[in-house]
């Protein structure tokens, strides 16, 4: 022990490298801290000191998060925060970094910001001059690119699709043209239905349904999106947490304006224009600005 009586770890480092980078007590200010996805081991060694040590552990569930703490012996005061709460939270958590507290930030599983209300936080907080800093580790839409075997040089993440169908599509439409692998956020209840219209909207690209990821039933399905919509259709909805990836669209040689015109058409037929201009520019590639502007024409043409 040091005359502080903090622990003494400086004969400690040369045996454990680990413990080099671990300051006595770490500075005020707010930790935005990674916690396991699934598998309790998968908690990093900062970020175990970092809770133990830390003032307040701002957290979506209490409830969960105790969970965690108890399985490391961590004993440090929670409070939740969370979208219902965050308005009358977040000056709460401010004020305890305008006093110098050390203030972890962490999410039920993963790391927070993503689809939580975390960057509300750290947009203050950086706005009035605290330290924010990050404690990095598990992450299911990073977890799940790991594993699907499709490109990973681009990708978007676009977080949880509408649970209708008809706004879904509209979503859909809008991630058309982007030239990366997207990750999206599913329910088990809607998988098969939402592949569906991912396969109908962006075309049927080459995807991965990661479920349970870290966990012991940890399984990664892949296959088309409308094999795998298929597949889940008969099989029912899985149990437990997914992540859906998509490939990019595929490189095509571009369409004549005479291919375009006809798969217009034939679209116009069943579908809105929206969503005929969708499902053209996932089949041919092609601008969907362009194509809208086309449709609009040969919508017009049919109404004279």
């Amino acid at each position: 022990m040091t005359k502080d009586g903090t622990p003494d770890t400086s004969s400690a480092t040369a045996a454990d490298p680990k413990l080099a980078d671990i300051p006595r007590k770490p500075e005020a200010g707010l930790y935005v801290t990674a916690t396991p996805i699934g598998n309790i081991g998968d908690l990093t060694f900062r970020a175990e000191r970092l809770l133990a040590m830390a003032d307040v552990i701002a957290c979506e569930d209490t409830r969960v998060t105790a969970k965690l703490l108890s399985r490391y012996g961590i004993t440090t005061p929670t409070v939740a925060y969370h979208d219902h709460n965050a308005t009358k939270v977040r000056p709460k958590l401010l004020r305890r970094l305008a006093e110098g507290q050390v203030v972890a930030l962490v999410s039920d599983a993963g790391t927070p910001l993503i689809s939580d209300p975390g960057y509300r936080l750290v947009a203050e907080a950086v706005d009035a001059g605290f330290t924010v800093t990050t404690l990095p580790g598990a992450s299911s839409l990073l977890a799940a690119l790991a594993v699907a075997g499709l490109p990973t040089d681009r990708f978007m993440f676009a977080g949880f699709l509408p649970p209708k169908s008809a706004a879904r599509k509209r979503a859909l439409t809008d991630l058309c043209d982007i030239g990366a692998t997207l990750v999206v956020m599913e329910s088990a209840r809607r998988l098969a239905a939402s592949l569906a219209d991912m396969a109908e909207v962006l075309g049927d690209r080459n995807a991965a349904v990661a479920r349970e990821l870290t966990k012991l039933h940890e399984e990664v399905r892949r296959g088309t999106l409308s094999e795998l919509a298929e597949a889940y259709a008969a099989s029912g909805p899985p149990k437990g947490e997914l992540v859906v990836v998509i490939g990019p669209p595929p490189d095509r040689p571009p369409a004549t304006a005479a291919e375009v015109d006809a798969d217009l058409r034939a679209a116009l037929k069943s579908m809105s224009v929206r969503e005929a201009v969708a499902a053209v520019a996932a089949a041919t590639g092609m601008p969907r600005r362009q194509i809208y502007r086309r449709a609009l024409d040969l919508a017009g043409d049919n109404d004279t």
